[in-house]
């Protein structure tokens, strides 16, 4: 498998984007290939400074860059030789089997609705990304800032595609699926939030065990799959973080909250477009690098977008 990295993107790129890239390799295996995008001297003299062995690694050129503080849909179209539009290039073309970038997030989303397009039957992709829960057990959450404003329906299919994403990705049998609200109960909710209950409740393809409240979302109430729209998942997101920092700040030392820094879940696939693709963070630095492209990594090793094509 081929996974293309885009080298130019991210507040530390591109020193610290080589430097996760080259951590990365010693997990690879197989037929694994590293694809690094970006300005060819800039990776080589990088690769120079560390005798690194190159068998497992390919460069492609580029000679633009979409900055971080660029308007995407404008920067995308008039900045073709970008690393991140090329990274797309290559991914349609089948040159590659994943991409995944720190850099412009805006611009990976217009790259993935102009390039590799939204897979027939899902109504809307989302951001899904991994949270640590207690008994050391992951769950995914959904959607995480890709649509704010989501209707019943999108949220009823994005128990499906996180659904997919536990089976295939976290290896759950039969995953379990609730929906984020301000109470348990059935009633509570918005008119959106309680269609959706409706809709989930008698999905066949759905292991829906109702509502959740924040305060239960990382304790042994959570399920495998929490779903909700992408204004209040981003929020969960940030607050997440702003935990992490705290916990940083006061000289903390527990293993569960280590698991909460970003740097160890590396990235945020987008789940329900046509090709295996994960956005980075944009302050991401070697460690976060890493485990972005090995995050990359494993959803092309199940061949996640597949998986979800075949089954919508």
């Amino acid at each position: 498998m081929k996974i293309g990295l885009d080298i130019m993107g991210g507040d530390f790129a591109p020193g610290s984007i080589i430097e996760g890239a080259i951590d990365s390799l010693v997990h690879f295996s197989g037929e694994d290939k590293l694809v690094l995008i970006g300005d060819q001297q800039e990776i080589s003299s990088k690769f120079k400074e560390t005798d690194t062995d190159l068998s497992r690694v390919e460069i492609v050129h580029t000679t633009q860059v979409i900055d971080m503080g660029d308007i995407p849909s404008k920067a995308y179209s008039q900045k073709p030789d970008s690393s991140i539009a090329v990274g797309y290039r290559l991914l349609k073309e089948g040159s590659i089997d994943g991409f995944c970038s720190a850099g412009n997030t805006g611009a990976m989303l217009v790259g993935a609705s102009y390039t590799v397009n939204v897979i027939p039957g899902v109504i809307r992709p989302a951001l899904a990304t991994v949270i640590p829960v207690l008994n050391n057990r992951n769950a995914v959450i959904l959607d995480v800032g890709l649509n704010p404003d989501t209707k019943p329906d999108v949220l009823m299919q994005y128990g499906l595609l996180g659904t997919f994403f536990a089976k295939y990705v976290l290896e759950i049998d039969n995953p379990s699926v609730k929906l984020l609200n301000i109470g348990e109960e059935e009633s509570k909710g918005t008119p959106a939030i309680k269609a959706a209950y409706e809709l989930m409740k008698g999905h066949p393809g759905i292991n829906f065990l109702g509502n959740i409240e924040a305060n239960d979302m990382f304790g042994e109430k959570n399920p495998d799959v929490i779903v909700c729209d992408g204004f209040v998942g981003n929020i969960v997101l940030k607050q997440t973080e702003a935990f992490y920092q705290i916990y940083k700040l006061r000289n903390l030392n527990d293993s569960y909250f280590e698991r909460l820094n970003f740097e160890n879940i590396g990235g945020t696939p987008i789940v329900g477009i046509n090709a295996n693709v994960v956005i980075g963070h944009g302050i991401s630095k070697r460690k976060a690098i890493m485990n972005m492209v090995l995050q990359t990594l494993a959803v092309v090793h199940v061949n996640l977008a597949q998986k979800i094509k075949e089954a919508i």
